[in-house]
């Protein structure tokens, strides 16, 4: 469902992401860590065409992102880092406009704004400028923006960013239901309790390279450690990145022999 090869990303001489290769499969929930500016947010708008890669390829269902990123649109929601909307729009007029880009007939995007408004508890404010609204309010609106058009994929860089216990909960659930049902969760993120309960299988960015890849079991097993905090306090408080990546690459060697 993504294929990435190769992908790098340069900022004036600076090397943001290096040379980064994944195959993420149909139905797969991946959680995407680093520290702060390991490249997670670059990654993931070089994935969603907000960035154009330096070098490498990104294929989203089989379609080359860079030669046609309109298609690949169509299949994928996202929900940024730092999203913003438009605060002169209601909720509900906001999520009609998303939905009219993506052409979903009238009556079928009506309902969908009503479910989604209603699941985060937003029903009696959606004729409310978003003006009004809190952080976590906004931030229920762009998570329904992004699933409004029933995407096949779903980038989310760090979705839990000012929502209630209640709400983040709701999340999880959510994401568990749209991977059963065949969605590909690409899920940025820096709390790593909420990515080890969540995501079937755990990539580790460090210094815009990726030294592991892997379930939280297999990471586990390979670091000797008991839970997805202390792997990676072991494997991003190297020093060594190189060795770092080459120690890895060898142990997936050695586990597939």
């Amino acid at each position: 469902m993504i294929q990435v090869n190769n992908l790098t990303k340069r900022y004036d001489g600076v090397l943001a992401v290096d040379r980064i290769s994944f195959t993420i499969a149909q139905g797969e929930i991946v959680g995407y860590l680093g520290p702060n500016g390991a490249g997670k947010s670059t990654t993931v708008k070089m994935l969603t065409g907000v960035l154009r890669p330096t070098e490498g390829s990104i294929l989203i269902d089989g379609i080359d992102l860079l030669k046609a990123p309109i298609e690949v649109k169509r299949r994928i929601g996202y929900v940024p880092e730092t999203g913003g909307v438009y605060e002169s729009l209601t909720a509900y007029e906001y999520l009609q406009l998303v939905g009219r880009l993506y052409h979903i007939p009238e009556e079928l995007l009506e309902h969908r704004i009503e479910e989604f408004l209603k699941m985060f508890g937003l029903e009696g404010v959606m004729h409310e400028r978003l003006s009004s609204y809190s952080k976590g309010m906004k931030q229920k609106v762009l998570i329904s923006a992004a699933l409004l058009h029933n995407p096949k994929v779903l980038f989310l860089d760090e979705p839990l960013t000012g929502l209630d216990a209640h709400s983040a909960l709701l999340l999880k659930e959510l994401i568990r239901r749209l991977a059963a049902e065949g969605k590909t969760i690409f899920y940025c993120s820096h709390i790593l309790d909420v990515v080890e309960r969540t995501c079937t299988r755990v990539i580790i960015l460090h210094q815009g390279r990726i030294v592991a890849d892997g379930s939280v079991e297999q990471l586990k097993e390979l670091t000797r450690q008991g839970t997805l905090e202390d792997i990676f306090k072991q494997l991003t408080y190297s020093a060594n990145i190189e060795e770092l990546a080459q120690a890895f690459a060898r142990s997936i060697v050695e586990m597939s022999a």
